[in-house]
């Protein structure tokens, strides 16, 4: 299963419309160049600036919340042979900037980080990071479809669908991202001249 058909089938098709334009709107951060902390400031006020490396001077996750945040984005988009995975797109630093950014997603982050850490120590007598890839992937099933998941799991659930998010918007966000998708954009044309049947109907094709 490449990719494109592992994120739809753990329902990359509800990504939140409002997250997407809120992590991107003008005068925020952008991951561009797949760096959150080196993107250009090109066309931002000098405030919009010192804000910026404010917050990029603060540290909201823990060393332990990060590497956790990490391995869930590298099970939502993991590397192919296409692109790299979404650590490999900085989308870590991505988050991390986000939730200082945007407040209101670090109590229901850092809560779900816990919620998942305390659910592994029940299940594996190790926190998330710290389990296997069986054990991780066991973990994150159990959340990653809203619909087949039991109701004891919904606050798991919650924290899964913000973080399935916030990759989402991190990875599409930046070039590799971009590039995954296939999206050029507009791009310049060369002119060849009048087709060849639009002049024989015309009767131009010797003129």
């Amino acid at each position: 299963m490449n990719r494109r058909e592992s994120l739809k089938a753990i329902g990359l098709g509800t990504l939140s419309t409002t997250l997407l334009l809120d992590a991107c709107k003008p005068g925020e951060k952008k991951a561009e160049d797949n760096s959150v902390a080196g993107a250009p400031e090109a066309g931002r006020l000098p405030e919009e600036i010192e804000r910026n490396k404010k917050l990029n001077a603060e540290k909201f996750f823990t060393a332990h919340e990060m590497a956790t945040i990490t391995v869930l984005a590298d099970i939502i988009i993991p590397k192919d042979v296409k692109s790299g995975s979404a650590s490999d797109a900085k989308v870590p630093d991505f988050i991390e900037f986000i939730v200082k950014d945007m407040p209101r997603h670090q109590v229901p982050m850092r809560g779900g980080l816990r919620w998942l850490d305390l659910q592994c120590l029940h299940r594996y007598n190790k926190t998330f990071v710290d389990a296997n890839s069986t054990q991780q992937i066991e973990m994150v099933t159990e959340i990653a479809y809203p619909k087949k998941a039991k109701p004891e799991m919904h606050q798991g659930v919650s924290f899964f669908n913000r973080m399935r998010d916030l990759t989402a918007t991190g990875f599409f966000t930046t070039k590799m991202g971009i590039e995954d998708l296939g999206y050029v954009g507009n791009s310049p044309n060369k002119w060849t001249g009048v087709p060849a049947d639009v002049l024989k109907q015309y009767g131009m094709e010797n003129v």
